[in-house]
C-alpha cells in the first residue's frame, strides 16, 4: 500500500548542521527541492557550537595564500595519519573526501560564503608524510547575527561569553601577558568590542559565523527550514526509504522524499543510555560539550532499517576539568544556569603544566591532538584504572602568565579553591598527599619532565616537536616553547575527564554518502553526513576542522548523487 503525503519534496535533510544548508543549496543549483527539519528551535546543529573550522586540504583559498598542496600530498597524508582499516576510511571514502571538498569551497563561495585562511593553524602530525606545517583549515569572516534578523534568535551557537573573533585568533589572544602580538590582539579584541557596542552590531566568530552566514545565504534563496520539528518515523515502502513522519506545529505530518532522506542529525554525545552500551567507560553526558540535540534517536532508526555503524566507541574528545564528585567549578555554566563544561585543548598546550594519572605519570603529549589525548587517557584507564580522573599539575607561573577556564592569567578565584576543583599546596610533597597522587611517582616524573624542558626535547611524548603544538605555545619560553619546569610554587592542581563535542561513531556511509547494511549493500533512498556518520578519517583527527568539512562534503555528494548525478568530481 502507498502512502498519503502531505507534503512532497526531493530531498529531505533531517538535522540542521553542518552539512544540511550545504545539501539543500546544492539541490536547489540541481533544480531540486529540499526540506531541512530540525527537531530543535535552533538552526545550525553541532556546528554552530563548535570553534568553526573546517579542514579541506588542496583549497582554493589557501593556494591564493601561496600555499603548495595537492590531492597526492592530502591523500600521502591522510595514508600516514588514518591508521584505521574500517568500512568508513576505504579508499574510495578517502578520494571523495579530498576531491570533493575543493569544488564544495568553491561552490559555496560562489553562494557566498566568507572563508578566511586560517594561516598557521598546522595540521595536527604536520611532521608525517604529506603534512602541512601552515595548515589546511578554514574559518568563515566575522559575521553579525544581527543580519539575520528575526532568525538571529534562533541560530545555534555556544552558549558561553559572545567573543567577537575566530577561533584561530585564541593562541595568540591567550598570550596577551607574554607577546607584543598578544597584547595586540587583545587591543584588536577591545576596538572590536566597543564598535560592537556602539554600533548595535553582534559580531561572532567561530560556529556561529559558519551557520549564521550559511542561514542567510539559505533564507535568500528561500529553502524550506522547519524548526521545532522532530522526526517520529522514516517511512519505508519497497524496499526504499521514501520519506519521514514529522511533528510539524503539534500535529504529525507526512513528509514524501521523491529522491531520498539525508540524515544529518549528529551523534548520541548526550544519550546515557548509548553512551553505556558503545562507549569506553566511564563515560558521562554531563562530561559533554556537544550540541543538545545529540541524542541518536535518529540513528538508532536508521539501524532498525538494517544500518550497519563502526567506531562507535569513538568521541570527538576533549578533555573537561571538573571538582569533588564531578561537579562544575564556578563559570562553567551559561548565563541560564545550564552546564558548560570548561574545555582545555588550548592551555594544556602552554608550559608549566602536566597531565598525569593518579599514579603520578604522564600519558599523552598535552600539546597535541585533543582527540589523541582522550583516547590516551581512555587506553591508561583500562590498562590501569587510574587515568579517569586524570590530574593537570601546574607551577604556579602557569596561573600567573594564562588563561585556565573563565580565568584570566593572574587569578585564581576564590571559589575554585573552597569548592576543591583547584588544589593549591606550597609543594609537590603536599599536591601529591591532597590529590591522592602517588607521591613518589609525581616527583620522579616532574624531575624527569623538568630535564626536558631544559633540553628542549620531550623524549616521552615529543611534546613541541611539531608545528602545531608549538603554534599553541609561548615564544617566550624557550628552547622548546611548550615546555615549562614544574619548580616554582606554590603549585595547582586540577582533576581531568575525557569529555568530548560529539560522538565520531554512527552510520556505515559510501563514497555518495549513502546508508549501508552491515553486507556492504545500499538502504535504498538514505544518506547520511556528520557526527551521525562513522567519519571518513577513522579514529584520528588530522586537523583542525575535519568533522565538520566531512559534514559538509558529503551533505554536497549526497545532494548531487541523490539528484542522479553520479560523477561528482
Amino acid at each position: 500500500m502507498m502512502s498519503q503525503w502531505d507534503e512532497s519534496f526531493d530531498l529531505v535533510i533531517v538535522g540542521s548542521g553542518g552539512g544540511s544548508m550545504c545539501a539543500a543549496l546544492k539541490a536547489k543549483e540541481l533544480g531540486k527541492r529540499a526540506l531541512i527539519v530540525e527537531k530543535l528551535d535552533k538552526v545550525g546543529g553541532s556546528t554552530g557550537y563548535s570553534g568553526g573550522v573546517w579542514w579541506v586540504p588542496n583549497n582554493p583559498v589557501m593556494k591564493r595564500h601561496g600555499v603548495d598542496d595537492s590531492y597526492e600530498k592530502a591523500q600521502q597524508y591522510l595514508q600516514s595519519t588514518v591508521t584505521y582499516e574500517g568500512p568508513s576510511t576505504n579508499p574510495q571514502r578517502r578520494e571523495a573526501f579530498l576531491r570533493t571538498g575543493p569544488l564544495m569551497v568553491d561552490f559555496l563561495e560562489r553562494a557566498g560564503m566568507a572563508f578566511e585562511y586560517a594561516d598557521g593553524w598546522a595540521d595536527y602530525y604536520d611532521d608525517r608524510p604529506g603534512g602541512q606545517p601552515r595548515g589546511r583549515s578554514l574559518v568563515a569572516k566575522l559575521f553579525n547575527v544581527r543580519e539575520l534578523g528575526e532568525w538571529a534568535g534562533r541560530l545555534s551557537r555556544y552558549q558561553g561569553p559572545a567573543i567577537p573573533a575566530n577561533s584561530n585568533e585564541f593562541p595568540t589572544l591567550f598570550l596577551m601577558k607574554r607577546t607584543w602580538a598578544g597584547k595586540l590582539k587583545a587591543m584588536q579584541l577591545g576596538i572590536r568590542m566597543l564598535r560592537q557596542k556602539l554600533s548595535g552590531k553582534e559580531i561572532l566568530g567561530g560556529g556561529a559565523a559558519i551557520q549564521g552566514r550559511m542561514l542567510q545565504i539559505a533564507l535568500r534563496e528561500k529553502l524550506p527550514i522547519w524548526t521545532s520539528t522532530p522526526v517520529e518515523e522514516l517511512v519505508v515502502e519497497d524496499g526504499r526509504v521514501s520519506g519521514v513522519v514529522v511533528r510539524h506545529n503539534g500535529r504529525q505530518v507526512r513528509v514524501q522524499a521523491l529522491d531520498g532522506v539525508l540524515i544529518n542529525t549528529g551523534g548520541f554525545s548526550r544519550n546515557a543510555e548509548m553512551r553505556k552500551r558503545y562507549q569506553p567507560q566511564p563515560s558521562s553526558a554531563q562530561w559533554t560539550n556537544a550540541n543538545p540535540g545529540d541524542t541518536g534517536e535518529v540513528i538508532q532508526a536508521a539501524m532498525a532499517l538494517g544500518a550497519a555503524v563502526d567506531c562507535m566507541d569513538e568521541a570527538w574528545w576533549v578533555v573537561t576539568s571538573l571538582g569533588p564528585n564531578e561537579t562544575l567549578p564556578e563559570g562553567a555554566r551559561t548565563a541560564k544556569g545550564e552546564p558548560l563544561p570548561f574545555m582545555h585543548h588550548l592551555d594544556l598546550s602552554l608550559p608549566y603544566s602536566i597531565m598525569v594519572d593518579q599514579d603520578g605519570q604522564r600519558f599523552c603529549d598535552e600539546a597535541g591532538s585533543y582527540m589523541e589525548i582522550g583516547q590516551r587517557m581512555y587506553r591508561r584507564q583500562a590498562e590501569t584504572g587510574k587515568a579517569v580522573p586524570s590530574w593537570v599539575v601546574m607551577d604556579s607561573r602557569q596561573r600567573k602568565y594564562y588563561p585556565w577556564g573563565t580565568a584570566m592569567p593572574g587569578q585564581v578565584p576564590k571559589q575554585w579553591l573552597e569548592s576543591g576543583y583547584m588544589i593549591k599546596a606550597d609543594s609537590l610533597e603536599q599536591l601529591a598527599s591532597m590529590c591522592g597522587i602517588d607521591r613518589a611517582g609525581l616527583l620522579d616524573t616532574v624531575e624527569r619532565f623538568n630535564g626536558f624542558c631544559t633540553s628542549g626535547v620531550d623524549q616521552d611524548f615529543g611534546r613541541g616537536s611539531r608545528a602545531f603544538d608549538r603554534c599553541h605555545g609561548d615564544p617566550t619560553v624557550s628552547p622548546n616553547p611548550n615546555l615549562g619546569s614544574i619548580e616554582e610554587g606554590p603549585f595547582y592542581a586540577v582533576r581531568m575527564y575525557p569529555g568530548d563535542v560529539g560522538t565520531a561513531g554512527g552510520l556505515v556511509t559510501d563514497e555518495y554518502a549513502r546508508v549501508l547494511r552491515e553486507d556492504g549493500s545500499c538502504i535504498p533512498g538514505l544518506y547520511a553526513t556528520g557526527n551521525a556518520t562513522a567519519g571518513v578519517t577513522g579514529r584520528c583527527y588530522p586537523g583542525a576542522g575535519t568533522s565538520i568539512a566531512a559534514s559538509f562534503i558529503f551533505g554536497y555528494i549526497a545532494a548531487q548523487h541523490s539528484a542522479g548525478h553520479h560523477k561528482i568530481w
